[in-house]
């Protein structure tokens, strides 16, 4: 059975910025903790293809990949996945979801993988790891997008 994770964050800004700031993939290496850099290698309207690498282990180990998105603004939603899954994935899926609700926005993560046989963790220890790095990640993208919203000013109030 494959490995599955389902993480929230509700995010104290406007639906739009949240969208924004969370879909802009060149700003994802200040958004996100873990990324070193993000290189766009194909864009056609709402795909886009892209390498993620991280940052350094402290072996050294750098680890990168090839991922493609479908952002879908009238549905709020999006739908990746990994197009080169490395030494350890068989394949990875992940769709995000984007909702108003009472005190903001509400970001769901849902991520679908299954681990190679042959790789040093199992699903369990895969999704384990997932769901802890996934939360310190949203509470990061939380505090970010959270102090942008309090620095925008609000549409319509006077300059």
């Amino acid at each position: 059975m494959a490995g599955r994770t389902d993480n929230r964050v509700v995010i104290a800004a406007p639906l739009d910025l949240v969208w924004d700031m969370t879909n802009d993939l060149e700003s994802w290496p200040t958004l996100f903790g873990e990324y070193r850099s993000v290189e766009i290698l194909e864009r056609e309207g709402d795909r886009v293809r892209f390498r993620l690498t991280m940052h350094p282990e402290p072996d050294g180990t750098v680890w990168s990949w090839v991922s493609e998105r479908r952002a879908d603004r009238a549905s709020r939603t999006v739908h990746a996945k990994r197009i080169e899954t490395g030494p350890l994935l068989e394949f990875m899926h992940l769709f995000w979801e984007y909702r108003e609700v009472p005190g903001g926005t509400e970001l769901r993560w849902i991520q679908q993988f299954q681990m190679k046989p042959d790789a040093p963790v199992d699903n369990a220890g895969a999704q384990r790891h997932l769901d802890a790095q996934t939360a310190k990640e949203m509470r990061r993208i939380k505090e970010i997008v959270e102090r942008a919203a309090a620095e925008t000013p609000a549409t319509g109030a006077p300059a």
